[in-house]
C-alpha cells in the first residue's frame, strides 16, 4: 500500500467509487482530504455523460465535498474533443443530457436533426421510441454513430440502471452499424486524462469499480490499477476476466486507512 500512496497522481471514477446516486460512499471524504493534504495530482474521470463539470462539482458540494471544476473530465468532454478533431464545426443529433450537449456546443458543434454528421448517444433517462426511430433513419442516411461510453449499466442507489451501451444497442441492431465509443476503456480518453495531469503512466494509479472499463483502461494504458468493491464488480466476477487489478480494496477509503 505504501507504493500505491507514493504515486504522484490518481485518476478516479465517480459512480460506485465516490457515491451511489445521491449517497456519498464511506471513505470518500477521507481520501479526498488526503489528496489535498499531500498535494497529489488528481482527476475525476467518469464515463457518465449526463452532467457538466459544473453540475458534477455542485453535486459533490451537496454531498459535502468541494473540488474545482477543472478536476473533472467526462466521456462527454472526450467525445466532443474527439469529434472536433474529426469534423471541425460539425453537427450532431444528440440523444443525451446537458453534459454532452454543452460539451458539443463548446467544441463548436451545432445541433441538427435533419442531416447531421453524427448521431451521438449518451447517458439519459429521457429516452423514447421516437428518438430511436429518428436516429435509425439518420444513420441509415449516412450519419455516423457515436456513443459517449460503452457501459451497459451504471450503479444507482437501489441497484443498477441502463447506461449508454444498452441505450445505443437498438440503433446498432436496427442499422447494422457499430457505434464508436469514446469513453473508457478507449485509449483516447486515457491519453487526454494523462495530458491534463501532466504525468507519466508509471506515476499514476487509476481507481474504479468496473473491470470492463476502469481496470482494463488502466491495464492497457500501463497504469497501476485499483479495483474497489463498492460499485459494479464483485469478487465473484473476477474469474470472468483474463486480466487482474494490482490492488483490490473494499472502498476508496482503504487507500488511506489500510
Amino acid at each position: 500500500m505504501e507504493s500505491l500512496r507514493e504515486k504522484e497522481a490518481f485518476i478516479c471514477d465517480m459512480d460506485g467509487v465516490i457515491y451511489h446516486g445521491n449517497q456519498l460512499l464511506p471513505g470518500a471524504i477521507e481520501f479526498l482530504n488526503w489528496i489535498e493534504e499531500t498535494g497529489k495530482k488528481f482527476l475525476f474521470l467518469t464515463n457518465s455523460s449526463e452532467r457538466t463539470p459544473r453540475e458534477l462539482r455542485e453535486k459533490l458540494i451537496r454531498l459535502g465535498v468541494e473540488v474545482s471544476e477543472k478536476s473533472f473530465y467526462t466521456s462527454a468532454l472526450a467525445t466532443a474533443d474527439f469529434l472536433a478533431t474529426q469534423t471541425p464545426a460539425g453537427s450532431a443529433y444528440v440523444i443525451g443530457e446537458a453534459g454532452i450537449i454543452n460539451a458539443l456546443y463548446e467544441a463548436g458543434y451545432s445541433m441538427n436533426d435533419m442531416n447531421p454528421d453524427y448521431v451521438v448517444v449518451g447517458d439519459t433517462r429521457k429516452y423514447s421510441y421516437h428518438q430511436i426511430e429518428h436516429a435509425v433513419k439518420l444513420v441509415m442516411n449516412g450519419s455516423r454513430l457515436i456513443g459517449t461510453n460503452s457501459d451497459l449499466t451504471g450503479p444507482i442507489e437501489n441497484g443498477i440502471a441502463p447506461a449508454t451501451g444498452a441505450l445505443i444497442a437498438p440503433i446498432e441492431l436496427s442499422t447494422g452499424s457499430k457505434a464508436y465509443f469514446v469513453g473508457k476503456p478507449n485509449p483516447l480518453i486515457m491519453r487526454n486524462a494523462m495530458k491534463k495531469l501532466g504525468v507519466r503512466a508509471e506515476a499514476v494509479a487509476i481507481i474504479g469499480d468496473r473491470m470492463d472499463t476502469d481496470i482494463i483502461a488502466g491495464v492497457e494504458s500501463e497504469l497501476t490499477t485499483v479495483l474497489v468493491l463498492s460499485g459494479v464488480t464483485a469478487m465473484a466476477d473476477l474469474p470472468k476476466f483474463a486480466y487482474r487489478p494490482n490492488y483490490i480494496l473494499n472502498g476508496i477509503g482503504d487507500v488511506v486507512n489500510s
